[in-house]
């Protein structure tokens, strides 16, 4: 089946190539940037650069949006489609009905969870893609696409989806957040980030096999009240940071208090 990506960003960046080694050929990219889509387009067998959102005349079934939240409604309210076309987002926050103003019946949501950069490659065969449809034929193309680039596709709600992607964000881009965050702490003297990688490795695994409540450890987790304060104090030329680590350390404390 013929597909058509809109977007150039760090999902189509991965999503397109995935799809395009199996039975689902990109036709076509687009792109606002013409520099961006053509660079996508290099990485697929027969991909061309496509202008504008005018698909009337495109030979693709499956459109594909891959771009920013914010800029999902612009093209749903622009993009021309060819009969009995099948419109899809990838977004993890975004309800299925962002799409009622295309003019399609069929749509759908196909929304892999994974954290992506263009520069660090990805297999599919492990990231769970969660759907949703408007209809049961429509449902049935997501299921054999999904299927065909992961071993893991579930159904889901537009709600159910939203908290999923608000989880997501805990576990992943403030995981990360607070990574950063340590780096500037250590690196404010002469120590190296270096030093930190084994104890980062070993946290995730020992979360991801214990459970991240059994393997929580800390001052704050033992209620060491004079730790906290030390720790805050020595933070105290950096208010926003002392105000995260305050707020996070009385959040654990208040998780564990067995008072």
């Amino acid at each position: 089946m013929n597909v058509t990506i809109i977007g150039s960003g760090n999902l189509a960046w991965h999503l397109a190539p995935a799809l395009d080694n199996t039975d689902y050929h990109i036709r076509e990219v687009y792109s606002r940037k013409r520099s961006h889509a053509e660079a996508l387009a290099e990485r697929l067998y027969g991909a061309r650069v496509h202008d504008t959102l005018d698909f009337s005349g495109s030979s693709s079934r499956i459109f594909i949006i891959a771009v920013a939240d914010d800029a999902i409604t612009d093209v749903v309210h622009n993009v021309i489609l060819p009969n009995d076309a099948v419109l899809l987002h990838t977004s993890g926050s975004q309800p299925l009905n962002l799409l009622a103003y295309a003019a399609t019946s069929r749509i759908g949501v196909f929304y892999p969870l994974q954290t992506f950069t263009k520069s660090r490659k990805v297999d599919f065969q492990d990231v769970p893609v969660f759907i949703e449809s408007a209809d049961s034929q429509t449902e049935k193309i997501l299921v054999h696409m999904g299927r065909a680039i992961s071993k893991k596709v579930h159904s889901i709600s537009s709600s159910d989806r939203r908290s999923l992607h608000l989880a997501a964000v805990f576990a992943s881009n403030f995981t990360n957040h607070m990574l950063a965050l340590s780096k500037d702490v250590i690196e404010t003297t002469d120590l190296k980030f270096e030093w930190l990688k084994p104890l980062i490795a070993e946290t995730i695994n020992k979360s991801l096999t214990l459970g991240p409540e059994a393997a929580q450890t800390g001052p704050a987790k033992r209620g060491d009240l004079e730790i906290l304060d030390m720790h805050l104090a020595m933070l105290q030329n950096d208010p926003a940071l002392a105000e995260i680590y305050r707020v996070i350390s009385q959040n654990i404390v208040d998780r564990y208090d067995e008072g």
